[in-house]
This record gives C-alpha cells, structure tokens and sequence, in this order.
C-alpha cells in the first residue's frame, strides 16, 4: 500500500463507519485486488469480513454505485465496474481530507492568535497603568531617600520599620537598580542603594533622614 493510501485510511477513521469501507473497497480496486469485472462478495458475506450490519455494507457499495465504481445487482451481488472511477474517488476523496486538516490548522492558529492578542491587551493595560502611576508621581512634589551600604534599613519592611508612624511620610515607590517599583506593600523589603520615594508635607524630608539616622 503507498504511503498516501495509509494516511489516508488514518485520516479517515472519524468518519462513518460505511465511508471506511468504501475507501477500503475502491483501495482494493485500483491495487488489483478487485479487478474490473470480477463479482465480489454478497452484502451478508462482507458485513461478516468488515464486522458491521449488512446496512453499513449496503450503505457503502451505494456510495461506490453513485460514483461508478461498482455496480450493483439485486439479489445477485456487486460487480466491479471501473479501476480508474476508484482511483478518482480515492483522489478527491484524499484532497478533501487535506482541506479539512488545513482548515483545522488554521482554526488553532486564529485561537493561539487570540490568546496571544489577548495577553498583549493585557501586558498594554499595565504598562499604562504603570506609567499613569508614575506620571502622578511627576505631578506630586516628592522626596527620595537613598539607603546606604551597611544602612540598618537593609532587610526591613515597611512594616518592621513602622514608616508611616515614625515619619508621616506616605512611600509611593522605591527605584531599584533604574527601575521604579509602584505601591510597595508592607511586607517590601530594603536593599542597599534603594531609593525610597515619599511624599507628605514640607518638612517630611527632613523627618525622613532624622528617622533613618536614628536607627542602629
């Protein structure tokens, strides 16, 4: 059997069961295992060959009667009438199942299209909420504060550190290596050359360092 004819038959298995016997059928016929002319077995006999009701035989060999590859006589049996009818039917019936892999194919690339559309959509709204936040630190006058090397704030918490109620100062975000880090929580930790960014009234700054400077 050529390498076509088995993809074939593998592609095939989802469809009714009758089309997999007639695809079958019209193999045999254009490999010259049936040959033109030659009487094949009563529908009873194949039902038994293929393990399906005589319908589904029947069901197949009208199919193959429609396209001119066998002929049917009643209460006589099926003669094959055409090698090259089979040939075709094989032909045509092997491009459409390329059409229907394509379109399947493309099916999955509009849904990873989507996925991907979807987790760029998202990926968008955060880089402009990003930029929202920092444009509104622009707008508000803030103060930095730069921790040094060997800085007891190193390894401490917004919350360890109580910040708020020693300093008044609200953090708004902390630049990190070029890259500013927006709303930090609590539990946000210090590393050395942080730069805490606050805002809060005219002398914040000041109570800021004084604060910083007390701790041991």
């Amino acid at each position: 059997m050529e390498m076509g004819d088995k993809n074939l038959k593998e592609n095939s298995i989802k469809h009714s069961r009758y089309i997999n016997i007639a695809i079958d059928v019209a193999e045999k016929i254009a490999n010259e295992e049936f040959v033109e002319n030659q009487k094949i077995k009563g529908r009873s006999t194949l039902a038994g060959g293929y393990n399906v009701s005589p319908e589904t035989i029947r069901k197949a060999m009208t199919l193959l009667a429609e396209l001119d590859v066998v002929q049917i006589f009643p209460n006589s049996g099926v003669i094959i009438k055409s090698k090259d009818k089979a040939t075709d039917f094989l032909n045509k019936f092997s491009s459409k199942e390329n059409l229907l892999s394509i379109r399947e194919k493309i099916k999955k690339l509009i849904f990873d299209r989507n996925i991907l559309n979807l987790e760029i959509d998202n990926n968008i709204d955060l880089i402009l909420e990003n930029f929202t936040q920092l444009k509104n630190i622009e707008l508000i006058k803030h103060y930095e504060y730069e921790i040094k090397k060997n800085s007891p704030l190193i390894n401490k918490t917004i919350s360890d550190l109580k910040f708020w109620q020693n300093t008044g100062a609200t953090i708004v975000g902390v630049l990190r290596n070029n890259e500013t880090l927006i709303s930090v929580g609590p539990y946000f930790s210090f590393l050395a050359n942080d730069k805490i960014l606050f805002v809060g009234t005219d002398d914040i700054k000041l109570r800021v360092q004084n604060f910083c400077n007390s701790l041991k």
